[in-house]
């Protein structure tokens, strides 16, 4: 865990976002494990990032936890979706990564019954892995090293190829809309809005 909250404090972000392809993400809940690797991630990079929740340094109660130290885990609501995001710098520096899938692996059955469905739909976008991993407003400002949703590092897979792309739904906002700051898994069936025939057998894994 050390060499975790290394990453977190001491790397540029898009390193970091980088650097979660493959790791392993599990929410113990009353109902077991519910893991997975992440396969798909975004980079923001606030106060300069115009599609950051903290740009120009915005302070309100909503973005608190974006300025808590490195570890701290920022949830917000979107169209009624919970997302989950992990603070990626020391503290008072807003920057962060959103979680945007994720290839389950631990609890899949109670995934199943959290969401209602079934294959890649089951975790293929940030709202969807929320609701299958049971993700509540109750970790805002909780620490992924030491809460019940953490990383477990020795766990990590590595991809065969990580590809940087735009992220998505960033509309407007100049050379930030197009910036490769989203981190996928090539190949893997759990990424958002990957075509089929992109898809690899061995879902992208080394």
């Amino acid at each position: 865990m050390d060499d975790l909250m290394a990453l977190l404090n001491q790397e540029d972000t898009t390193k970091i976002a980088r650097a979660l392809i493959g790791m392993y993400l599990v929410h113990e809940t009353t109902a077991g494990r519910l893991g997975g690797y992440i396969v798909d991630c975004e980079a923001y990079l606030g106060p300069e990032d115009l599609a950051a929740h903290s740009v120009g340094m915005r302070q309100t109660p909503r973005v608190r936890a974006m300025y808590q130290q490195a570890g701290t885990i920022y949830l917000y609501t979107m169209h009624t979706q919970r997302i989950v995001n992990i603070i990626t710098q020391p503290e008072g520096t807003p920057h962060g990564i959103m979680i945007r899938g994720l290839e389950p692996v631990e609890g899949i059955e109670e995934m199943h019954n959290n969401r209602q469905t079934k294959g890649p739909a089951l975790t293929n976008g940030p709202g969807k892995l929320v609701q299958a991993m049971n993700i509540g407003p109750e970790l805002y400002g909780a620490s992924i090293i030491t809460s019940p949703l953490h990383l477990e590092p020795q766990k990590k897979r590595l991809p065969r190829t990580i590809m940087a792309l735009p992220r998505i739904g960033i509309p407007n906002k100049g050379e930030w809309t197009d910036k490769p700051l989203r981190f996928i898994a090539a190949g893997n069936p759990y990424v958002t809005n990957i075509r089929k025939s992109a898809i690899q057998p061995d879902h992208g894994w080394l």
